[in-house]
């Protein structure tokens, strides 16, 4: 299930910080990095809170004094809070606040990622939102594409104009 974190955290940062200094790449990266350990048999800690929190705090502290950088690499961390919120993982209260209310995640706590309809739409909805950011922001010309690819950026111009016009 990569493509609802994917297309979904990409959308929801481009609306919320309509920002072209965002790396995209590291929010979009951010927000599959606890699939990983569902891969792997998980969830672990990932799957809390405070993964992303120590995240944050770390990228602050290590590149304490320089903003662009701290702006960039926060990226993950926002990316990690995105699941969450997608994922619902704030629902499962053990798994979401550990180690504060105890160390083993209940049956309940475990997410499952059986291939369901519901599982089908969303992966269709995060496709359905990279197609539009790839269209919105227009990925699909080179200079706009090639900024992408290297910086994770969007175009400053395309960030300025109302979603509508383009």
């Amino acid at each position: 299930m990569l493509l609802w974190f994917a297309g979904l955290s990409f959308v929801i940062v481009a609306w919320i910080f309509a920002s072209p200094a965002i790396d995209y790449r590291l929010v979009m990266g951010g927000a599959v990095l606890p699939v990983v350990e569902m891969v792997a048999g998980g969830p672990w800690i990932l799957h809390t809170l405070l993964a992303p929190v120590f995240v944050m705090t770390a990228v602050m502290l290590v590149f304490r004094g320089k903003r662009l950088v701290q702006r960039k690499w926060l990226g993950i961390s926002i990316g990690m809070f995105l699941y969450l919120v997608l994922d619902g993982g704030w629902a499962r209260t053990t798994l979401f606040w550990w180690p504060l209310f105890g160390s083993e995640a209940e049956p309940s706590d475990i997410p499952t990622w059986e291939a369901t309809p519901i599982l089908i739409l969303m992966e269709l909805a995060g496709a359905a939102a990279l197609f539009w950011v790839i269209r919105r922001y227009r990925l699909t010309g080179d200079s706009e594409r090639q900024l992408f690819i290297r910086e994770g950026k969007l175009s400053r111009s395309l960030m300025a104009e109302p979603p509508g016009t383009c």
